[in-house]
């Protein structure tokens, strides 16, 4: 099942090459004429790509010879990569005041000898696809064009919530009870789950976790995804952290088990370990040692695929979970597939969807997946298509892949496929951000538009957003701050079978190149390592125990990498960084995240003008920033962790690419930068744990690109000076506002939201223990639909002109007492303000 990609990738490199950009490249440089030989090979060999794709299992030869054209093309994107470096090269010595100076800092060759270097490398890489070329008649194959993509004809930005689940309301009922019941002895009950994959067991705990009657019974709720790898120690800080938010992974065991008590002690608690594989009954053992500590009551819930995991495991008879009815499938799939009542108007795509609900065989995730599909489309066709499609005659086992995945992702675009495929990189379970994917995404060249000018950004949230509503992505977490995606098992599996021959994915290894590798020295021996690395793109190195030597293993791969675009760096223990990286002319993203003895960044980093991304969270020993970080001219995210009380204002303050920019957990910053407006372009500003900062620079009202302002756990900050309300804007372009954790404020910031009144969308406020009041201007944010207010006491009544706000879809309170009792559906003094919300939550009410 494995995707060769080959034409695609062929023809991300023939847009590329046609581009106004890279003909003016190829005037300037003099290699029109063997880029105009490339284009023409490229083309011609592209165009019978789709037929050796679709023959390929049946020949071997044919199968390396569409590697090679893929390898190719690999090689011909690295050239282009070149001429990309070498601009921003020149652009930089233009920079320099003292020019000398920097082309000493920068010793490149000079514009000749690049000249001949490059016309000699296109000439090379020519003569190779010719040889590609000659060889491909020996196939015979035919042209063909891409026909199975189901194309959107509108963009979805919202995926299917949990109340969308249909059929499940008895067995969500059936558990709830035993929760409930009364228990004799000692011993905690565990309550086993137990299913095939895709049909709903994680939605079904989820439904028991959330039911508000099992929020009032237990005092503590703890929701542990276990995974494939049963540690207890991991385990035991999976467990703190959902209980606490304590983060503990730098404990021992032993501090691990006091806490743990401490956090277990005499609570009645509920909960749920999903996704168990472990049939090691000494683990299982120990673990629940472990949580003896907990009242009489106290219960858990175990999801899982396998029966002798139950066996082990339980000490109630399991729950076997079973397929969905056949019209539970059909409603899922009409209410996942069309607007509410818009499946009346289409008779014939109901029959359809009949026929294809059929076959999903009562398989929750399938339904959803198809049903995701085909809401974008209205053409039968399309719908047949899917019905009709050989992948349901594969024969099927029940850990095997279910067909209805494989092709809802054949009728992805292209461009999609290879953003899902990289994805199997990330071991199952693991929770990823938005701006961690993005940038991943970006890093590697996967993000192409069709529109002139469109932020790469923009792209990869539409990406990312496609594959959320498709359902290959779940969200886990909503959160302003870092919304967090994962991926379901199957869909992971699916992932990793599209993409075997370039990912190498904790232990799933290829056979072929390896472009994105995890590899994690806790769990595999450095001498794993693949032994071919030189295409290497992605590097995903973790060293969280500190066995191994980080640094001389990054260089040794540094060496025999030299195309790294990609090189996450987290938690491995550096104290400084190989001097082999300033060599990563290609690299995009460099992630140092929790890598607390590094105490300064080499110079020489600054020799990466392609750098877009760098990650320096948690960081704490980060003394003070390179001298020559200007020369990161393409740096478009920044995040930054340090101890010192003032940062350099004319090092972050001259990056003016920079879009994202992230303070966090900067204890003892006490000032920002005061140019903060030379950043023009910069869109997001997180400033997050902070606690000793005091002011925020005037120039952040003159960021008019920037779209989102989070401020979160600062102490001391104070919003309401005079100094900061400047002359009243109207053009600012905020449309995601978060404030939080900051004891000082009593009202709400003028000066930050009156100039955006018009353009903000969602406000999220919370932990203000001293705002008694929203301000009476609020009824001027037309364009809100999120408000969410949390942990504001003092609060105790909504503005008026609420009603007024028509776009707002979603209002959500909670841990506000008495503004809670004022929204109480039909009867609160607040309800009219808000009874035209669809989407209202409030903890005092039974209304969701």
């Amino acid at each position: 099942m494995a995707e060769s990609f080959a034409f695609e990738i062929a023809g991300k490199v023939l847009e590329k090459l046609g581009s106004a950009a890279y003909e003016t490249i190829s005037l300037a440089w003099g290699v029109r004429e063997e880029f105009e030989k490339l284009k023409l090979t490229l083309a011609a060999i592209r165009a019978v790509v789709l037929d050796a794709e679709q023959q390929r299992a049946r020949s071997l030869e044919l199968s390396l010879w569409l590697q090679r054209f893929k390898d190719a093309c690999y090689h011909v994107e690295d050239l282009i990569d070149e001429f990309e470096i070498e601009a921003l090269r020149r652009q930089v010595l233009k920079r320099g005041s003292t020019v000398r100076k920097v082309r000493h800092f920068f010793s490149g060759s000079n514009p000749l000898a690049f000249r001949f270097r490059m016309g000699y490398k296109i000439k090379k890489a020519n003569e190779m696809l010719k040889e590609i070329a000659a060889e491909k008649a020996k196939f015979h194959l035919t042209e063909k064009h891409e026909t199975n993509v189901i194309h959107r004809e509108r963009e979805t930005y919202s995926f299917v919530k949990t109340s969308s689940v249909i059929g499940r309301d008895e067995a969500k009922q059936h558990l709830i009870n035993l929760l409930m019941n009364p228990t004799d002895g000692e011993d905690i009950p565990v309550l086993p789950i137990v299913g095939i994959g895709g049909i709903g067991k994680t939605t079904l705990a989820q439904l028991v976790f959330n039911e508000e009657s099992v929020k009032s019974h237990f005092e503590l709720r703890i929701w542990v995804c276990v995974t494939e790898d049963f540690d207890i120690k991991q385990l035991m800080i999976k467990i703190i952290k959902s209980a606490t938010g304590m983060n503990c992974k730098d404990m021992n065991k032993e501090e691990l088990h006091k806490v743990l008590q401490d956090c277990l002690n005499g609570k009645r608690f509920f909960m749920v370990l999903d996704d168990v594989w472990n049939e090691d009954k000494k683990k299982w053992s120990e673990l629940k040692d472990l949580l003896c500590g907990g009242a009489q009551g106290s219960k858990i819930i175990v999801t899982t695929r396998i029966r002798k995991v139950a066996t082990i495991t339980g000490t109630i008879p399991p729950y076997d979970l079973e397929h969905l009815s056949y019209e539970n499938c059909l409603s899922l799939f009409l209410k996942l597939a069309f607007k509410e009542g818009e499946e009346k108007q289409h008779d014939n795509l109901v029959r359809i969807g009949e026929g294809i609900v059929q076959k999903c065989k009562g398989v929750a995730l399938a339904v959803k997946t198809l049903g995701s599909l085909l809401c974008s489309t209205r053409v039968q066709h399309d719908w047949e298509l899917v019905r009709d499609s050989e992948l349901w005659k594969l024969k099927q086992e029940e850990n095997d892949i279910l067909p209805a995945l494989k092709l809802s992702y054949d009728h992805l675009p292209w461009y999609l496929k290879q953003c899902f495929a990289f994805c199997s990189v990330f071991p199952k379970d693991f929770e990823f951000s938005h701006l961690l994917l993005i940038s991943l995404w970006m890093a590697n060249g996967f993000l192409q538009s069709p529109y002139e000018n469109e932020e790469p950004e923009d792209i990869g949230n539409r990406y990312m957003q496609e594959l959320l509503s498709r359902s290959f992505f779940q969200q886990v977490d909503d959160d302003l701050l870092f919304p967090t995606l994962k991926m379901h098992d199957l869909v992971h599996d699916l992932a990793l079978s599209v993409a075997q021959n370039e990912v190498n994915s904790c232990n799933h290894y290829s056979t072929g190149n390896v472009r994105h590798l995890w590899f994690d020295l806790s769990k595999q021996d450095a001498s794993q390592l693949p032994n071919n690395l030189r295409c290497l793109q992605s590097l995903f190195l973790l060293n969280e125990d500190g066995k191994a030597d980080s640094e001389s293993l990054v260089a040794e791969v540094i060496s025999r990498s030299k195309h790294l675009r990609v090189l996450h760096l987290a938690n491995c223990s550096l104290e400084q960084l190989p001097n082999n990286i300033r060599y990563l002319k290609q690299l995009r993203c460099l992630n140092l995240g929790n890598n607390g003895n590094i105490k300064r960044l080499a110079n020489s980093i600054c020799n990466l003008q392609s750098l877009q991304t760098l990650s320096l969270g948690g960081c704490w020993g980060i003394e003070e920033l390179p001298k020559d970080i200007r020369y990161l001219i393409s740096l478009r995210s920044l995040m930054v962790t340090t101890k010192q009380t003032r940062l350099q204002e004319n090092r972050i303050s001259c990056l003016t690419s920079l879009r994202t920019l992230i303070f966090s957990e900067c204890e003892n910053l006490e000032k920002l930068f005061e140019d903060i407006q030379n950043l023009t372009a910069l869109r997001e500003l997180f400033i997050v744990e902070c606690n000793n900062l005091v002011s925020l620079p005037q120039g952040l009202n003159y960021l008019t690109a920037l779209e989102i302002l989070v401020i979160f756990n600062c102490e001391k900050l104070d919003l309401t000076m005079e100094e900061l309300e400047l002359e009243k804007k109207e053009d600012g372009s905020l449309r995601k506002l978060a404030i939080g954790g900051v004891p000082k404020l009593e009202s709400l910031p003028q000066w930050i939201l009156l100039g955006s009144a018009k353009t903000l969308q969602r406000l999220t406020i919370g932990e203000l223990e001293n705002l008694s009041m929203l301000p009476t201007w609020f009824q001027h944010l037309t364009s809100l639909q999120t408000l969410e207010i949390g942990d504001c006491p003092k609060l105790s009544f909504l503005p008026e002109g609420l009603q007024h706000l028509t776009a707002l879809k979603r209002l959500h309170i909670g841990e506000c007492q008495k503004l809670s009792k004022r929204c109480i559906k039909e009867t609160g003094e607040d309800w009219p303000k808000i009874a035209h919300v669809p989407d209202f939550y409030c903890d005092e009410t039974d209304d969701k």
